[in-house]
């Protein structure tokens, strides 16, 4: 598979922007900011799910060009808090499995568990892993491991580490942890009221 680009030029959603930034396939960018900042609405502008100006490009095709439904599957979104529509976690995998439960602390049995009885992290880990079946171009991880203990987001960090390079993927990660910015990303930006300054970790 080809490496991915993403491309943001002049964005601007909800008063927020204008933002560029482009991500190439491989690369992990992370993005920080005080809360309130316009971090999260900047990863929904860029999925397509915010009214926004300017253009997204992805792989040299503009968002416009693309159905939006085939849009969010390649450009995939993981909120800080995931939705779930269907009472049991194997109806939201048509496939029936899943590579990416057992890298992430699950078992087989875990597609027949009820979405009642899963934890925020529980659900969170599961979410990456169901985006991850879309085969998705570009990862945005919103505070992916918000809810996690030091155990579990290592593993997700791990799997995201790994999905980037197999996949030849684009991931911007927002975190409000410096360290965790400087483990997984290989650039840095920090959400200003003027837009996007790129920096270190700490910056």
């Amino acid at each position: 598979m080809n490496p991915a680009l993403l491309e943001v030029r002049r964005l601007l959603t909800r008063g927020h922007g204008p933002y560029d930034l482009s991500i190439a396939g491989g690369e992990c960018v992370s993005l920080r900011g005080p809360s309130g900042s316009g971090k999260s609405l900047l990863l929904r502008a860029i999925a397509d799910l915010d009214p926004h100006q300017g253009e997204v490009w992805l792989d040299g095709t503009p968002c416009a060009r693309i159905p939006a439904p085939q849009w969010r599957r390649q450009v995939a979104l993981l909120p800080v808090e995931s939705q779930w529509w269907l009472d049991e976690v194997g109806a939201h995998f048509p496939a029936g499995e899943c590579p990416w439960l057992r890298p992430l602390g699950f078992s087989a049995a875990t597609l027949g568990w009820q979405v009642s009885r899963l934890s925020s992290g529980e659900k969170q880990r599961l979410a990456l892993a169901r985006a991850l079946m879309n085969r998705p171009r570009v990862l945005l991880l919103d505070e992916p491991t918000a809810s996690l203990d030091e155990a579990s987001a290592a593993a997700l960090e791990a799997v995201v580490a790994d999905y980037r390079h197999r996949q030849h993927a684009a991931v911007l990660w927002v975190s409000h942890s410096a360290a965790q910015a400087a483990r997984v990303a290989t650039r840095h930006y920090q959400l200003r009221p003027d837009g996007l300054r790129e920096g270190t970790p700490c910056t």
